[in-house]
């Protein structure tokens, strides 16, 4: 079975997408994998799926796998890149779009620049809702992982919250020279969090500007995480570090974002790239 598909990034997070509007498709867990593996596949960050939305106020509904084959429920990145793909294949014509996710209904608005700001929804931080084995919610949680030459038995203080996905945010002083690819597993095994955890680590660089990597879920270090970037601003803005409209500075470019207290919705604006369109064998 050969099926079209079209490698985009949003700064540097990359993704495969398929288009299924008239033609549907089910992948296996094996078959993603081989698709996102760098030497023997095309290679990606994750897959997305394009179907038909399942509201008739919605555009398109997208399903998002990661490179280990699982599936998860938001994409800041991604969204972007689907927004992108609708609007050069010509599949809708106005600027803003309404995706379906399975974390809800995502809006979508193309600015003249090309650029996409999305509507990232609600921030939950109950722990129920993320979700993590907390008794209660609390800023900042505590976590000892267990000896290893570059954590030993410190603890490790972090903050949780759901961005339509999980996420642990740690407050370093350095990115560059911080743990990721240590802490950042170590965490996603832990008890603490059922459905595992995407590990962000955040340098404040000023009131208004942050740097961020992220280990996410079933992919690894990634180049950029959207959600990432708007779980990481969300944190830090509530324990007084950011305000206002914030730059994120991740490894593949950079991030616009926006939040204006709890109970209020995320935007995150940046660009999205298509790279090449080709043909695999599934």
């Amino acid at each position: 079975m050969e099926r079209q598909f079209t490698k985009m990034h949003g700064i540097g997070n990359d993704f495969v997408v398929f288009d299924t509007f008239s033609h549907p498709l089910t992948l296996t867990r094996e078959q993603i994998r081989h698709i996102a593996d760098r030497q023997f596949g095309i290679g990606c960050d994750q897959v997305l799926l394009l179907e038909p939305p399942e509201s008739d106020d919605s555009d398109v509904r997208y399903r998002i796998f990661n490179a280990d084959g699982g599936e998860v429920m938001q994409c800041g990145n991604g969204a972007r890149c689907v927004a992108v793909y609708l609007k050069e294949k010509a599949l809708v014509t106005k600027s803003e779009i309404v995706a379906e996710t399975g974390a809800g209904q995502l809006i979508l608005n193309i600015g003249g620049d090309g650029r996409v700001t999305v509507n990232m929804g609600v921030p939950q931080f109950e722990p129920a809702k993320i979700p993590m084995q907390a008794d209660e919610y609390s800023e900042q949680y505590t976590l000892i992982l267990g000896e290893s030459p570059l954590i030993g038995e410190d603890e490790i203080t972090f903050g949780a919250v759901s961005m339509g996905n999980p996420h642990a945010v740690i407050i370093v002083d350095d990115v560059d020279t911080a743990p990721v690819n240590v802490i950042g597993p170590a965490m996603q095994l832990n008890e603490l969090f059922p459905e595992s955890v995407n590990v962000g680590f955040i340098q404040i660089l000023n009131r208004e500007a942050f740097k961020l990597r992220v280990y996410e879920r079933g992919s690894g270090e990634t180049l950029a995480c959207g959600s990432g970037a708007c779980a990481a601003m969300v944190i830090a803005c509530q324990q007084g570090y950011l305000e206002g409209t914030i730059d994120a500075e991740l490894r593949g470019g950079h991030l616009s974002l926006c939040w204006t207290g709890e109970g209020e919705p995320v935007y995150m604006t940046g660009s999205a790239t298509t790279v090449f369109e080709g043909k695999i064998d599934l």
